[in-house]
């Protein structure tokens, strides 16, 4: 076994075995505390630039396949488990995570103490790190660490969207079949997840998706019933152009967004984006739909947030009730909040259709308790309401 080694930017290092390619990669080292769903976390574009760290032990168990990717090849800048299985066990596996991440070219560590290094990141916060099978001196990498760009400030954005606009179609399949016309919607993809165009196509939806950097005027102007604001990497705050098509699009036509989404149209009217200390990765978190009172197990992966008191009458006090709220573009309600430490996980706007969820509803945690979500958009570009 090749021997490698991670090195955090407070110096803390952990020695291990490569899994995966050997060489070395950089980014911030980030914990999910997913229990499965290995691949759907590695081929999400919501991980670039970064290394994630697996809680839960076993990494592999069920091997991979072609089905599960949520886009075109591995996203993630490392990985890091405590043990990979060497032989995996489904009648769905095509192959091993070691070999996976091999013919992706990412850099892995496994065998290392991932409580400890968990715990690291939970008290002292997401922080730049290094793996390497070339660079064994702690003082060395970590050094090397500290030169690298944070995540504060980085358009991570249009570096993982689609350079060129697609048919949903071509990658899930035809939409399922409705009454009356099949709806047609703009997927703006920040770092898209094909499940998401996949429940968006059982519901009749035909999804066009379009490169980050698409004005409002090219969308609208292909006549579509509404806009899907995709989730996807780095800091909101750094995503200016994003903000203005959203406010083009406000008032024009229903918005659904997620995640990065979210954070998105919460900058577009009026709110602020902070960074959250080591952020909220994994599919066990508990969201209070304080409108309907209904607890959501969901899944997520983020590192900012949407602060509530940016907005006029908004509190961050993170209370678990429906908190009504002025913003640039009329009054919106606070709707979902993270019972875990109170953070905003949702909103709607009341004067005009949009909505968004700081979580993945695409995801199947629940497994199905947020699904909902998308119908709700479709009744919102049937009728026009929110």
């Amino acid at each position: 076994m090749t021997e490698a080694l991670l090195a955090l930017e407070d110096g803390t290092a952990f020695r291990g075995r490569a899994l995966g390619a050997e060489g070395e990669t950089f980014g911030e080292v980030v914990f999910n505390t997913g229990m499965s769903g290995y691949q759907e976390v590695l081929t999400d574009p919501s991980y670039a630039r970064q290394i994630v760290v697996m809680t839960s032990p076993h990494q592999g168990n069920y091997g991979i396949n072609d089905e599960d990717p949520e886009s075109g090849g591995v996203q993630v800048a490392g990985f890091v488990v405590r043990e990979a299985s060497r032989r995996p066990s489904s009648w769905r596996a095509e192959g091993s995570l070691a070999g996976y991440l091999a013919g992706a070219g990412v850099v892995g560590l496994e065998g290392i103490d991932t409580r400890a290094l968990t715990l690291r990141i939970r008290d002292h916060g997401a922080m730049r790190a290094g793996v390497s099978t070339q660079d064994l001196n702690p003082r060395s990498l970590a050094a090397r660490v500290r030169e690298q760009p944070g995540m504060l400030g980085a358009d991570l954005a249009r570096t993982v969207s689609v350079k060129r606009s697609y048919e949903a179609a071509a990658v899930v399949g035809p939409a399922a079949p409705r009454r009356g016309r099949p709806l047609r919607v703009a997927a703006i993809d920040w770092g898209i997840k094909r499940n998401s165009l996949r429940q968006l196509a059982s519901l009749g939806c035909e999804t066009t998706v379009h490169p980050a950097l698409t004005g409002a005027q090219e969308i609208l102007g292909a006549g579509v019933d509404g806009v899907f604001l995709s989730n996807g990497p780095g800091d909101p705050a750094a995503t200016g152009y994003a903000v203005e098509v959203v406010r083009g699009l406000l008032g024009r036509v229903p918005l659904f967004g997620i995640c990065l989404g979210h954070q998105v149209l919460g900058r577009a009217i009026g709110g602020r984006t902070y960074k959250l200390r080591f952020g909220h990765r994994g599919a066990n978190q508990p969201v209070l739909d304080s409108e309907s009172g209904r607890v959501e197990i969901t899944s997520h992966n983020h590192g900012f947030a949407v602060d509530p008191s940016s907005f006029r009458g908004g509190s961050d006090d993170g209370r678990p009730d429906p908190v009504a709220v002025g913003t640039d573009a009329g009054p919106a309600i606070l709707t979902h909040w993270n019972l875990n430490d109170g953070t905003l996980e949702g909103l709607r706007l009341l004067d005009v259709p949009a909505l968004s969820v700081q979580y993945h509803p695409e995801a199947a945690p629940g497994p199905r308790d947020a699904a909902p979500l998308f119908e709700r958009f479709v009744a919102m570009m049937e009728n026009g309401q929110g």
